[in-house]
């Protein structure tokens, strides 16, 4: 633990984001609301992963991102939602956790629909994403490992654990796992048992769900030698990613959220639940004791990303020669779907490309078709949500991709929607400081997230003339030929 100078510190906050790829942490003056330090690092990106190697990306972020000019009064933990964490009695973790993007339960989702109305007790329809689905599928394929399982969590839920010794959720993160409804408040030990059995339901432990403004535990002297930060400081509940962005960004009721990231997701902050029988939008909680209906999509930057590695480029290269491509790609139409889907659910979807020729086979083509294949999945999602009234006339566009001009424009163009990107660093990290923040301050969340609210950095209006280049209507034919092959 890092020995106190005897100089006056400045007084912060820690954020931290633990997403599919890596570790990010915001530290935040606790005063200001500034952005002092940011320190990250990586996790594999598999879709599965060992939660382990959570707990020791945090621990390098934070070595690299705290110094002793810094009195830490705080941390809390945004997460990647749904992965399914096993841990004994011991609080040992039984098997790797499968991830939002694994979709090896996607039977196993479709049977639990058949069995409740999830869409009643929780506010979603299951698909492979959610936590139940996967416990059932671990259920299913692992009982003598299942007779091992004392508890089970969530990635952020799991962090936590490891920071207090306390295993806690809170509202928005519980609320995508499939046994929580954000609605009553109330875990439902029937629909656990549904996925594995009477005996293993009354036995299993799931995490206390806590509300936004409660204290999740204080970091223990363990977890202050591993992290060199002082034992005792306190620990929100913190949140899921999504919500923990919004949180970051301020997000307002009259905005639509577009995040571009591993997952893409379009959400908006609501006063009343959702729920939508399709199962393209999930009606979950944010972090602030409201809802946040949210479609995810999981074909997102990471088909760029596949694309300018098979170029042998740079990401920045490969953005920057998208967008000297017009919307369209020059007639090239990829289907983007390279690890299956979540929206539309297409669990064991494959990706394709349509509309090669001489005069389009060339690398910027490609890339923009890429880009124009996950700006088009966004806009589908916006459309999920605007049929169950959720209609937006502003989108705030975050995640790694919302800083550059290519994905700005795209989005812009395939929804119709002025764009704009808000500072502020990692917008999850961001959010998770502002929460502990209001916490330490012991003042209200809401009022804090307005104060804090960071500037807007771009703004981009749509271009009417491109929208027809994105061909809404022939992907949406292409979706429903693969839900029916037959």
């Amino acid at each position: 633990m890092r020995e106190m100078p005897m100089s006056k510190q400045r007084e912060v906050v820690l954020g931290v984001d633990s997403s599919t790829q890596s570790t990010k942490v915001e530290v935040v003056d606790l005063e200001t609301g500034e952005n002092c330090a940011e320190g990250r690092a990586p996790h594999t990106g598999a879709n599965v992963q060992d939660p382990r190697d959570w707990w020791s990306a945090l621990s390098a972020a934070v070595r690299m991102c705290v110094d002793d000019s810094m009195l830490v009064r705080g941390i809390a933990v945004g997460g990647l939602q749904h992965g399914l964490v096993t841990l004994d009695r011991a609080g040992e973790v039984v098997r790797p956790a499968p991830l939002w993007n694994n979709v090896e339960s996607a039977e196993d989702a479709e049977a639990l629909n058949r069995q409740a109305d999830f869409v009643a007790a929780v506010g979603s329809r299951l698909v492979a994403s959610f936590t139940i689905s996967k416990l059932a599928h671990f259920a299913r394929t692992g009982p003598a490992d299942l007779a091992r399982v004392h508890s089970i969590c969530l990635p952020h839920d799991y962090v936590t654990y490891r920071l207090t010794g306390n295993l806690v959720s809170d509202r928005s993160d519980a609320s995508g796992t499939g046994w929580f409804s954000s609605v009553d408040n109330q875990i439902r030990r029937d629909l656990l048992e549904l996925a594995a059995g009477k005996e293993a339901a009354d036995r299993i432990k799931v995490p206390q769900v806590l509300g936004p403004a409660e204290v999740a535990g204080h970091l223990t002297a363990e977890a202050a030698v591993e992290l060199e930060l002082p034992a005792g400081i306190t620990v929100g509940p913190g949140a899921g990613d999504n919500a923990a962005a919004a949180l970051g960004i301020g997000a307002t009721s009259s905005e639509l959220v577009i995040s571009l990231g591993t997952s893409g997701v379009a959400y908006a902050v609501s006063d009343i639940p959702t729920y939508d029988r399709t199962g393209e939008v999930a009606g979950f909680a944010d972090a602030t004791g409201r809802f946040l209906p949210l479609s995810c999509t999981i074909n997102c930057t990471r088909v760029l990303n596949a694309f300018a590695q098979l170029f042998d480029i740079s990401i920045q290269d490969a953005l920057d020669r998208a967008g000297e491509v017009p919307a369209g790609a020059n007639g090239l139409l990829l289907s983007p779907y390279l690890e299956g889907e979540r929206t539309p659910n297409l669990p064991h979807a494959s990706g394709s490309l349509a509309g090669l020729s001489h005069a389009n086979l060339s690398q910027g083509s490609i890339i923009r078709a890429a880009v124009d294949a996950v700006a088009a999945s966004l806009a589908y999602a916006n459309h999920a949500l605007v049929r169950l009234g959720v209609e937006k006339s502003l989108v705030t566009l975050v995640g790694g991709g919302s800083l550059h001009p290519t994905w700005q424009h795209a989005i812009a163009d395939a929804t119709g929607l002025p764009v704009q990107v808000r500072s502020g660093g990692d917008h999850a990290a961001r959010g998770a400081a502002i929460q502990i923040a209001a916490i330490v301050r012991e003042e209200s969340l809401a009022s804090l997230v307005e104060r804090w609210r960071p500037p807007v950095a771009a703004e981009v209006q749509p271009d009417e003339g491109n929208l027809p280049a994105f061909r809404m209507d022939e992907r949406v034919a292409l979706i429903e030929q693969a839900r029916h092959p037959d």
